[in-house]
């Protein structure tokens, strides 16, 4: 699997933006070296299948920007599509294909690595 920029932004974005069970952010002590071969599949899937449903929508936007704003909106926190960054028709129509996604959780797995 090739790492592309738009699914690395999203692994970053999923790391900083998640806390582990002593409630630090998963980013300071893991990269997304660490997410397991498993993880890294599902997230590519994700990311692939977003791209695909949301098409033309994307088209003029930084594909890290996209990709942050779809891990974000997916889990449902208080930034994303709808935030002021998009015209409006094209953050709403972005965030209903988001809020399709369910929210993930990351973990650590018994070999150390990341999983959701």
């Amino acid at each position: 699997m090739k790492m592309t920029d738009f699914l690395e932004q999203y692994l970053v974005t999923a790391l900083w933006s998640s806390i582990d069970e002593k409630d630090n952010p998963f980013d300071d002590n893991y990269s997304i070296d660490d997410f397991s071969e498993e993880a890294l599949k599902q997230a590519d899937k994700d990311c692939d299948l977003f791209i695909e449903k949301a098409g033309d929508l994307l088209d003029g936007f930084d594909d890290t920007d996209i990709a942050h704003d779809f891990w974000l909106t997916r889990q449902g926190h208080g930034a994303g599509f709808w935030d002021g960054d998009y015209p409006d028709e094209i953050g709403d129509k972005l965030t209903e294909i988001a809020n399709d996604f369910r929210e993930l959780y990351i973990y650590v797995g018994d070999d150390g690595k990341l999983y959701f």
